[in-house]
């Protein structure tokens, strides 16, 4: 519930922070408004109010990085990495869920979105990509604002955000994605556009011969209002080298968000881990990003996803298995202490792993999604028919309350699932 306005953030008066999770009865009550600027400026003093369970109180490492936060502390690349040697995965997630509930109380975030890939045509070939063709491959596509928006109107009644990203196309420029945006904003204002990894933002600014600073402006006049991260992979030229070879740069990648922020256009940041990276290069990359988010201030939400070995080309990765992922998921909520929000993207991870992420750090578990290329080229098999209420249902199964987001987390909805569904059972009955 909303009680009040205070310096153009609503201000919630029903949140409540304890050291284990209340009740998740789901409320119809209405969230609207920026989320609390205190949330996150007060996220310090509330964690060091909750009651400390013994396994990280009695845990040298967990309870010295607890310790460096409540006192406005950052916990350092050193400490991350012994965070990822941990031996107690239950005490490390413990701890992450801890910052987690800090930050956002009892609620987890989802959106009701769309993915459409505006064309798989690419003209790199990063090793890890099972979703790029080349021009004259018989399943190449590009889609035309038309064919676009084709897609998108059996769900534009139901969704509130298209997110579309694709390959790096031969001969589309800025004036190519500025038609499909304004297109799409004529079409369906009251949807918010999430659109183009940094590396398709330089592609087409190169092409048509501009600054990605004036791409960009280009682009936010025709509809583009966020950017996803798409496309960080790891933020060390030397992995990047081995797997992304003519990607952006790891300097460039985190200078087209930078760009994006100093616009007032928000962002998210992602990594893709289990390839050829080490776990020093993964502390790394979060430590740049937290760097970035100091300087820039513009990530709304940091998505870590391990990479699918199916119908790519990296057979050296090393994988990641479940218990990697989780980790990967509690250490980023431990390190990255600037960036409010991190996603347990199921598309990638799968509904159940996804859902116990959500106990180990992650506050989101994205959208309805209803259409997914790039994950399930790779090998997915995540469901995309999942409805709004079997979402709510999976956030509810972490003992989490499950609040309906718009796309810059700025209004939400908890989401009310209705009465329980029953089921008649056969009832055994006496034979003559």
């Amino acid at each position: 519930m909303v009680s009040g306005v205070q310096n153009g953030h609503c201000v919630r008066d029903t949140v409540e922070f304890k050291s284990s999770y209340p009740s998740h009865n789901l409320r119809d009550d209405v969230l609207v408004g920026t989320e609390p600027e205190a949330t996150h400026s007060d996220w310090r003093r509330r964690l060091g109010e909750m009651e400390v369970p013994e396994s990280i109180s009695s845990n040298d490492v967990l309870n010295r990085c607890l310790g460096i936060l409540v006192r406005g502390g950052r916990v350092s690349e050193d400490d991350g990495m012994r965070l990822m040697q941990e031996n107690s995965l239950s005490a490390l997630s413990s701890l992450a869920d801890m910052i987690k509930r800090s930050h956002h109380g009892n609620d987890v975030y989802f959106n009701e979105n769309l993915h459409v890939n505006t064309t798989n045509i690419c003209i790199l070939a990063c090793r890890f990509c099972a979703f790029r063709k080349g021009v004259n491959h018989p399943d190449a596509y590009a889609l035309s604002p038309s064919d676009f928006l084709d897609r998108m109107e059996p769900f534009s009644n139901t969704i509130d955000e298209v997110h579309s990203v694709g390959g790096l196309h031969p001969t589309w420029k800025v004036e190519d994605y500025a038609e499909l945006f304004s297109t799409i904003k004529e079409a369906y204002p009251h949807i918010h556009i999430k659109s183009l990894t940094a590396i398709e933002i330089i592609h087409v600014s190169r092409r048509s011969g501009i600054t990605v600073e004036a791409a960009l402006e280009v682009l936010s006049r025709a509809g583009l209002s966020s950017i996803p991260g798409g496309g960080a992979e790891i933020l060390v030229d030397s992995v990047r080298d081995r797997i992304c070879r003519g990607k952006e740069s790891s300097d460039e990648y985190l200078e087209v968000h930078g760009t994006a922020h100093e616009l007032g256009i928000p962002t998210n940041c992602t990594m893709l881990f289990g390839t050829v990276e080490t776990v020093g290069d993964r502390i790394r990359h979060l430590n740049r990003l937290r760097e970035q988010q100091d300087r820039s201030g513009g990530f709304q939400c940091f998505v870590p996803y391990p990479f699918l070995s199916d119908s790519s080309r990296l057979p050296d990765a090393q994988l990641a298995s479940s218990s990697e992922v989780i980790r990967m998921i509690a250490v980023s909520r431990i390190l990255l202490d600037n960036i409010p929000h991190i996603k347990a993207y199921r598309m990638n991870l799968g509904n159940h792993l996804a859902a116990l992420c959500l106990n180990a750090g992650a506050d989101d578990i994205d959208g309805t999604v209803s259409h997914e290329e790039i994950m399930h080229e790779a090998g997915s098999s995540t469901r995309l028919d999942t409805s709004t209420d079997e979402l709510a249902r999976l956030i509810a199964s972490s003992g989490a309350r499950a609040v309906k987001r718009d796309s810059l987390y700025r209004e939400f909805r908890s989401h009310d699932m209705g009465a329980p569904r029953s089921v008649e059972l056969p009832v055994l009955g006496n034979r003559g």
